[in-house]
């Protein structure tokens, strides 16, 4: 990745889609910002948001997501009390696989970035299984 991606990354304008979380008080470590956990959590929040519709997986029945990567660059802290937005975007689709590009946002300012490879799996035999139709159509939405 070049410095110039990087930037990019840091930008709102390069997320297709928003997730605002509540920070918690409990979400602090003896430092008094948000634990660096908290920060995986708040990544998976975002991805939640678009993996879901209705209360319902977009993988279908029988199917099921698994992250086989996360990278997570920790750029500023953030300390309670307030909002964290993350942004979310899709930058690849494979057969089985997708890469989403993600970013926490407190302020106006850019506390970190992430990528993971999230991988479709058949439930009954833990395997990669082939990206359905439907979930081309929504991942091709937010790329």
């Amino acid at each position: 990745m070049t410095r110039s991606e990087k930037l990019s990354d840091t930008a709102q304008d390069a997320y297709r889609t928003w997730t605002a979380i509540n920070l918690r008080y409990g979400d602090t470590d003896r430092q008094g910002h948000i634990n660096n956990a908290v920060f995986c959590t708040i990544f998976e929040s975002g991805r939640v948001s678009f993996l879901f519709d209705d209360d319902e997986c977009i993988a279908g029945p029988g199917k099921a997501f698994v992250i086989a990567k996360l990278t997570i660059d920790f750029l500023h802290e953030m300390n309670f009390p307030g909002v964290a937005e993350v942004g979310s975007k899709i930058i690849s689709i494979g057969r089985s696989s997708f890469t989403v590009a993600q970013a926490i946002f407190k302020d106006g300012k850019c506390c970190a970035t992430s990528q993971s490879i999230i991988v479709m799996t058949d439930e009954s035999t833990r395997k990669s299984s082939p990206l359905t139709e439907a979930v081309l159509h929504k991942l091709r939405q937010l790329t």
